[in-house]
């Protein structure tokens, strides 16, 4: 095909990708009252991390989180309607992503070899499963526990929070999209090993400072000083380093040094 050939099935590609998006879009903003329970949910007490979060605390004879609901305010006219809008659109890129990803794939695999088309698949697939996991620590841990957090904090008694529309949406998808970027890490570090630019070894051998980073990057995406919220982001962090370790390939050199004493081994005999 020529570059014009190639150019026209690009467009085509991102012409579909663009109608099953707006698509989505449509199903979402129709269904508005699902959508905005799901959002809404982490304001009150009865959410999932909440109850769970008050069970554990009893169980340990720990007063518990005690009652929470958060009132949302909108202050600008137009917000209701603009956010509902932008809202559908921002679920309608979660979940279509993999098909999205899907239309990309048949665009691009025509041009690779059988072995780098199943290196793509996986790498694709891989980050897929870890997006929609950071996606899922980010709405039931890292949000809930940020909002707690923030929607109760005072500098005074005299001083009530009020927590616009724009801003709940805002911190919402940020969080969670940020989450859903950051557990990407093992795929681009299992990326990063097949072009040979990081290794195994690399990595075990700065496990201690990965720790004390990771906890850096936990404190400063959690704005909660407690040790608990610290390292309930922080620990997962950690497990996806130790996850990017198992999928990255040992050093080229460390493979001929294992495969040595088994050449000798096979020449005595």
């Amino acid at each position: 095909m020529t570059f014009w050939e190639h150019l026209d099935e690009l467009r085509k590609v991102l012409f579909r990708s663009a109608l099953i998006l707006l698509g989505a879009a449509i199903v979402f903003f129709i269904f508005k009252d699902f959508m905005f329970g799901v959002v809404f949910a982490p304001t009150d007490s009865n959410f999932v991390l909440y109850r769970l979060v008050d069970k554990i605390l009893l169980a340990l004879h720990q007063e518990p989180l005690g009652p929470f609901k958060l009132s949302i305010i909108n202050i600008d006219l137009p917000a209701q309607f603009f956010i509902h809008i932008s809202t559908s659109f921002y679920f309608a890129i979660v979940v279509c992503t993999p098909i999205v990803l899907y239309l990309l794939w048949t665009f691009v695999s025509p041009a690779l070899y059988p072995k780098e088309k199943k290196a793509a698949i996986k790498a694709f697939s891989f980050a897929a499963v870890f997006f929609y996991l950071g996606v899922l620590v980010g709405y039931f841990l890292l949000f809930p526990l940020t909002l707690r957090f923030l929607g109760t904090y005072q500098v005074m008694e005299d001083v009530a929070n009020q927590i616009s529309l724009r801003s709940y949406i805002s911190t919402f998808f940020s969080l969670i999209l940020i989450l859903g970027a950051v557990f990407e890490l093992p795929t681009v570090a299992a990326l990063l090993s097949k072009f040979g630019l990081i290794y195994k070894h690399t990595l075990k051998k700065y496990r201690r400072h990965a720790f004390v980073i990771l906890l850096i990057i936990a404190a400063i995406i959690t704005p909660t000083g407690d040790p608990f919220t610290l390292m309930a982001v922080g620990l997962p962090l950690y497990g996806l380093y130790e996850v990017s370790i198992m999928m990255c390939r040992k050093k080229p050199e460390e493979d001929e040094i294992a495969a040595e004493p088994a050449q000798k081994g096979e020449g005595r005999e």
